[in-house]
């Protein structure tokens, strides 16, 4: 529980700057509409790699909303518009020349609900490496490994490879969904809400996975649970009605943060 103190009434806090050769991410002044409804409102927040940063705030907050535009899954619905920009270490993933299937790749995406294909669980793992590029099986082979590995997950189905990944646990699943990302080596890997419709056990090992996989690669997770970020996460970002409200590190964020607004979140004395 926070102490009892003076925190500032203003609506933002300020930016908080990463170092240019430990920023992943850089989101600059970015804006994001449905049919013309804004739904991110001037956005500037920075994400240093090889660190987890938790998105939070109230539903409809435009926390999946950002999220998705990490790797321009709104390029589809033509009623989406958009200014500003979003860059990946330097390069803005807006540019004409982006290769958006190329981007995808560097930018992996885990959602809420896990979505194993049907097929096996090393056709699982499989399945992006034979789009890439051909491999001999042995090459194959020592990456689905290490992508299993990676996930966690590899003791549990090293001999039954060939099984459905359909008849795995909900939370295996999840994980092997984490493992088929992992297998093209991304540079990045965004969860939205990846432990939301797991049980308790199976959190726990996402969450161990999560903190685990920061060596590898830059996390950025949304989540509903703030208990969940303030564990795993390294920096916070509460949105707020589409816009930045505070960003700085999570223990900061948590226990002393600069806002009223962010406090009155985070002590629930705002949905």
């Amino acid at each position: 529980m926070l102490a009892s103190r003076h925190v500032d009434q203003t609506t933002q806090a300020p930016a908080t700057h990463f170092p240019a050769d430990q920023c992943c991410l850089n989101i600059e002044q970015f804006n994001l509409a449905y049919a013309g409804k804004l739904a991110l409102q001037a956005l500037t927040l920075q994400v240093p790699r090889h660190r987890v940063t938790a998105f939070i705030g109230p539903s409809g907050c435009g926390k999946s909303t950002l999220l998705r535009a990490i790797n321009r899954l709104h390029d589809l619905n033509g009623s989406v518009t958009h200014s500003g920009s979003i860059s990946l270490e330097g390069h803005n993933i807006h540019d004409p020349g982006i290769n958006v299937t190329e981007l995808r790749r560097r930018v992996g995406m885990v959602f809420q609900t896990p979505n194993p294909f049907p097929m096996s669980i090393y056709d699982n793992v499989a399945f992006g490496l034979r789009l890439q590029k051909r491999l001999a099986k042995r090459q194959r082979d020592d990456i689905i490994e290490w992508a299993l590995t990676s996930a966690a997950l590899w003791d549990e189905v090293k001999d039954d490879l060939h099984r459905s990944a359909w008849r795995l646990s909900g939370g295996q699943q999840q994980r092997l969904v984490i493992a088929r990302t992992l297998a093209v080596q991304p540079d990045v890997l965004l969860l939205d809400e990846p432990a939301s419709a797991l049980d308790p056990i199976s959190t726990l090992k996402i969450e161990e996975l999560i903190r685990n996989l920061k060596s590898q690669l830059t996390l950025v997770l949304v989540t509903h649970n703030m208990q969940q970020a303030a564990r795993v996460s390294d920096y916070t970002a509460f949105l707020q009605e589409g816009e930045l409200v505070e960003y700085g590190p999570t223990d900061h964020v948590f226990t002393n943060p600069r806002l009223q607004r962010t406090e009155n979140y985070i002590t629930g004395r705002m949905a």
